[in-house]
């Protein structure tokens, strides 16, 4: 009889030991946020594209619309990545756009060039 009520002692206390109150709820994985070009592109070709690419003073590719921008964003973005003085550098006669910023655009082509 001991050794029955030792046993079930011994198996209560492992089962029990994998039920605690004090472990952390599974909270669900954080939402990952896909770049759009209303919200995260269209802003920084505002600022940053015109007024070359701008119309009605731009004598470039016009970049004021989103089937615009995604039919050349692999040029964008190759253009943006290049140094100033390197032959297609852009934004021409302007600093080199910063890192986050053309993270942003390699960003919002792998998330699949969303408009909205």
């Amino acid at each position: 009889m001991k050794k029955i009520s030792l046993l079930v002692v011994l198996i209560t206390t492992l089962l029990f030991q994998f039920c605690s109150h004090t472990k952390k709820l599974q909270e669900p994985p954080p939402e990952i946020v896909k770049l759009t070009y209303e919200t995260d592109i269209k802003p920084i070709i505002a600022t940053k594209c015109a007024p070359c690419h701008i119309p009605p003073q731009g004598r470039k590719e016009t970049y004021i619309t989103y089937a615009a921008v995604t039919k050349d964003i692999d040029d964008i973005i190759r253009r943006i990545k290049l140094n100033p003085g390197e032959r297609g550098f852009m934004p021409q006669r302007n600093p080199k756009l910063s890192d986050s910023t053309i993270q942003v655009f390699d960003k919002w082509k792998a998330d699949g060039l969303l408009e909205k």
